[in-house]
């Protein structure tokens, strides 16, 4: 077992990879009105949002308790449509000494895909990997989509 991970899902996307790029680069303080049950809100602690740098706050529910993340982003890149956060303050760092978290969107056809990777270094070898936070994401992303269907 290694202290050095990487655990990567991919989700079909109906309402538009652009959106859900533009939502996460853009509207990332709107998340919490789509998914109120992960995210309970996302400020802006230094920078310009949306661009490289940019330090956010987010308060989240993993597990049942409510947790703070403070995180840069890293990258962007427009034409893979892909933004890479990474964490330097909250929660997630009592187990990890490092946790970037990844989304890119892939489009195949009429099918826009969301591929999140999750990159972590574990401060103990026997501490979790990421696995329930790979399947927060999976859900945020869900959600946001279903905020974006409805009629």
């Amino acid at each position: 077992m290694g202290l050095t991970g990487k655990l990567t899902a991919q989700i079909e996307y109906k309402s538009g990879g652009d959106v859900f790029h533009e939502v996460m680069r853009y509207a990332p303080h709107e998340i919490s009105s789509m998914s109120p049950e992960i995210i309970q809100g996302c400020s802006l602690h230094e920078g310009e949002m949306g661009s490289v740098g940019s330090i956010y706050v987010w308060k989240y529910t993993h597990d049942g308790k409510e947790k703070l993340i403070k995180e840069t982003i890293d990258m962007i890149d427009e034409e893979k449509k892909s933004i890479k956060f990474r964490s330097i303050g909250g929660d997630v760092m009592e187990l990890y000494k490092k946790f970037d978290a990844t989304f890119h969107v892939d489009t195949h056809g009429d099918i826009d895909l969301i591929t999140w990777t999750l990159e972590y270094d574990k401060l103990e070898e026997d501490a979790e990997d990421p696995v329930t936070l790979l399947g927060l994401f999976i859900k945020l992303t869900r959600d946001i989509e279903s905020h974006h269907l409805k009629p």
